[in-house]
């Protein structure tokens, strides 16, 4: 690889060989960082991607809440979205949710019964939530198993982004745009689908951080070979602006993931290892203080826009 296909620069600052880790497979994948954008990208895209997203993979879990319980996060929700639902204030308070943080620099502009398109959605856990609050919310994943369907409703269709024809108000990437081999034709492919005065948000991880500096080719969210960009703040913005996107806003939203995920990498630890914090926080080794100071960490980072992730709203230019 001699070019950064983001920018078009042949400088390249550094390659790094990196592991896969989330199964623990420790195949070495190439990336190279352009000297010019920033951008960390792999140099060869694998040709059977479909494996790496097989049986564990974590986003096809869903964790939505059913029955009494789902009634009352679907009021405390709509409070969240809309300030509708004067219950779900307390609600709010009392069962606390990040699901919609990334949807509030939209709450002013969003309304109930538009169109939502939820992009690279695994099991389409957060277009449950948002049908719940009174959006048309649907999603598109091509690596699920079959397309999701609730009580006779298309949940998640099993296609690309090009392969769906719809008009929608909003188009979602939650940490999926990372995963797309040609992120110019994908956010072409999105402006064409987005309805007049639409909103595009994109969530990534960012290699224009704290995190991947302190450990490199071992940054939980590098995740070789699934996420073929890194991008940096830059890099991503000048590529919406040349595909005729806007960005209005940029919200880091990093947490403590970037460390404890980082960190059981350096051990050797997967992700699905029964020691994991994400599988068991009690046996994982970490305390409950060292995730407080990485929880800490990690919003000064935000702050000094430093994290290792961060939410993107862009509108294309009239």
């Amino acid at each position: 690889m001699v070019q950064c296909r983001v920018c078009g620069s042949t400088t390249i600052a550094e390659t790094l060989n990196v592991p896969e880790m989330m199964f623990g497979w420790h195949e070495q994948h190439r990336y190279m960082r352009c000297g010019v954008c920033g951008c960390l990208q792999i140099e060869r895209i694998p040709d059977d991607m479909a494996r790496y997203y097989g049986e564990g993979y974590y986003s096809y879990t869903l964790h939505a809440p059913t029955g009494w319980r789902g009634w009352l996060a679907a009021k405390r929700d709509r409070h969240l979205m809309f300030g509708d639902a004067p219950a779900g204030a307390v609600l709010a308070r009392m069962l606390p949710t990040s699901m919609f943080d990334s949807l509030a620099p939209l709450r002013s502009w969003l309304r109930p019964n538009q169109r939502v398109l939820d992009v690279g959605c695994g099991s389409g856990e957060l277009v449950q939530r948002l049908r719940r609050v009174g959006l048309d919310a649907v999603g598109a994943d091509p690596f699920i198993e079959a397309d999701i369907v609730d009580d006779g409703r298309l949940r998640v269709r099993r296609a690309h982004l090009d392969e769906v024809d719809e008009q929608f108000d909003l188009i979602m990437f939650h940490h999926s745009f990372e995963h797309m081999p040609d992120g110019a034709a994908t956010l072409r492919a999105a402006a064409s689908r987005l309805a007049a005065g639409g909103r595009l948000l994109i969530r990534v991880p960012l290699c224009s951080s704290d995190a991947f500096e302190q450990y490199r080719e071992l940054w939980v969210q590098l995740d070789a070979p699934r996420h073929f960009y890194l991008h940096t703040e830059r890099s991503l913005i000048g590529l919406a602006q040349r595909c005729g996107f806007t960005c209005d806003e940029v919200r880091y939203d990093s947490w403590a993931f970037q460390f404890w995920g980082s960190e059981q990498y350096r051990q050797g630890m997967t992700l699905r290892d029964p020691k994991s914090y994400a599988v068991d926080p009690a046996g994982s080794g970490f305390s409950a203080q060292q995730i407080k100071d990485w929880e800490q960490q990690s919003r000064q980072l935000n702050n000094a826009r430093r994290g290792d992730q961060a939410a993107f709203y862009l509108r294309l230019d009239t």
